[in-house]
């Protein structure tokens, strides 16, 4: 990923901000950013290898410590790798959303954010074999500073080996935002990137954002042989900000709800085939976090728990697969998942927010994207959700709620976009709903249709 380890940066929005490429790599590695991107956020090959290594290429003088004539203890870039990211957008549905005081009136419609999200990034080496991607932001939504989305990673080629084998170990605090394909709900293309001005889908997977938007910090260990096969396992325990317990700063209690209660297993198995211009990956990845009640990550219920005492029981199951072309004028990439939840949900039945003990949730995305030049760019992706209704979990209410209890929504999302240069981009988004929380028309049952959210969202990026 050098230049381009970037890349792992743009993350999808709904979550905890976006992330996008940095040019921290990029003066790290002395390699422009279109050595790790195709058009950021999503690697290529090297990008991809860039990052399994831990972000350790650089072309820097160094602040050097030896311990022996080939042993490094300090390995520092004289100069700091750190990036700074700067987002603006407007954002416009097709029907103004009611007003949140004045129900017979509707809000304004057509929000200008400036700026929607400002980052700062350190994104870069931090001792031999150590490597990490940080970023902190300013979200104009919430008016305050916070931790995004992080990744810190130790890797290490075996040596003497016929094949190449590189492993590794991050910490990170976001399930995916390790993984180097653009086909996990992390790094998911297109990106759907509207602002809070623009209603979403209601039901998620715990994986697809949900546990990120909570605040999760995991461990896992990979492998990367022959630059082909991929595996990774670890584990994931809460981590949440700003959420105080009986001892202010914790630990967590009753009065937290919607926390893990105990480690959640994650996995991730990706086959890569390379030739000529193409690259092909399928894969698989999962998790099974156990979770206290509150509601998918609503306020926790009034008749408070402890953490542990009702716990419901998710097991996400997924399947991947990218293509990509990257040639001198044209660049053309696919990316597709499917992801299954097999909820048991007797913690929050038996407190009265479930109607069933057991649910199931599917999200199924397809997306394409075509460069040329890595300048004029488009992108067309669909979507979809589907499982168990469920009139108590999807209840009715304005514009967000469930009027027939189904957690089912559809639709597409077609993208323009404009790099007149690595580091600048300019992207005009648009997704139609055909199913909005259960149905087409009146989904909360006070006359707002399917496509009354349909979204026109204008982002301008900028990155130095």
């Amino acid at each position: 990923m050098s230049a381009g380890a970037l890349g792992a940066i743009l993350i999808g929005f709904g979550f905890s901000g976006t992330a996008s490429a940095v040019p921290s790599y990029a003066r790290q590695t002395g390699v422009a950013c279109q050595g790790c991107h195709t058009v950021f956020p999503e690697l290529t090959p090297f990008g991809r290898s860039f990052k399994l290594n831990g972000y350790q290429i650089d072309n820097l003088p160094q602040v050097q410590g030896m311990r022996s004539a080939q042993d490094y203890d300090l390995l520092l870039n004289q100069v700091p790798p750190l990036s700074f990211m700067f987002q603006t957008s407007y954002t416009k549905t097709k029907t103004a959303l009611p007003d949140s005081v004045n129900t017979t009136d509707n809000a304004q419609n057509g929000q200008v954010l400036f700026p929607q999200q400002a980052s700062l990034f350190y994104a870069g080496r931090i001792a031999p074999g150590l490597g990490a991607f940080v970023q902190i932001t300013y979200d104009s939504e919430a008016g305050n500073v916070h931790w995004d989305n992080t990744d810190i990673r130790y890797a290490k080629q075996v040596v003497g080996l016929q094949n190449p084998l590189t492993w590794g170990v991050t910490l990170n605090n976001n399930p995916t935002v390790q993984d180097a394909w653009n086909t996990t709900p992390a790094w998911q293309t297109p990106f759907d990137q509207k602002t809070s001005a623009a209603p979403v889908p209601g039901a998620a997977t715990q994986i697809d954002g949900m546990l990120a938007g909570r605040g999760v910090a995991g461990l896992t260990a990979y492998a990367w042989w022959r630059n082909s096969i991929y595996g990774e396992v670890g584990l994931y325990r809460s981590a949440p900000q700003g959420v105080g317990g009986t001892a202010g700063s914790g630990p967590l209690d009753s009065a937290s709800g919607g926390v893990l209660t105990n480690w959640a297993p994650y996995w991730r198995l990706a086959y890569e085939h390379q030739w000529d211009r193409n690259s092909l990956m399928v894969g698989a990845y999962g998790m099974t976090p156990k979770i206290s009640p509150a509601a998918f990550g609503g306020p926790p219920p009034t008749n408070f728990v402890s953490v542990g005492s009702a716990t419901d029981k998710f097991t996400d199951t997924a399947l991947d697969a990218q293509y990509q072309f990257i040639g001198d004028e044209h660049i053309f990439s696919v990316q597709t998942t499917y992801i299954k939840e097999k909820q048991n949900l007797d913690g929050s039945a038996g407190l009265g927010l479930s109607q069933n003990t057991s649910n199931d949730l599917k999200t199924y995305r397809l997306g394409g994207s075509w460069y040329y030049e890595r300048t004029y760019g488009a992108a067309l992706g669909y979507f979809s959700t589907t499982g168990s209704s469920d009139n108590v979990l999807y209840a009715p209410t304005s514009v967000n709620g469930f009027a027939n209890g189904s957690p089912n929504s559809n639709g597409w999302i077609g993208e323009l976009d404009y790099v007149p240069w690595q580091n600048v981009k300019i992207l005009l988004q648009y997704t139609a709903y055909q199913k909005f929380n259960g149905t087409s028309t009146d989904y909360d049952g006070n006359g707002r249709n399917a496509k009354d959210n349909n979204t026109t969202y204008l982002l301008a990026w900028f990155a130095f």
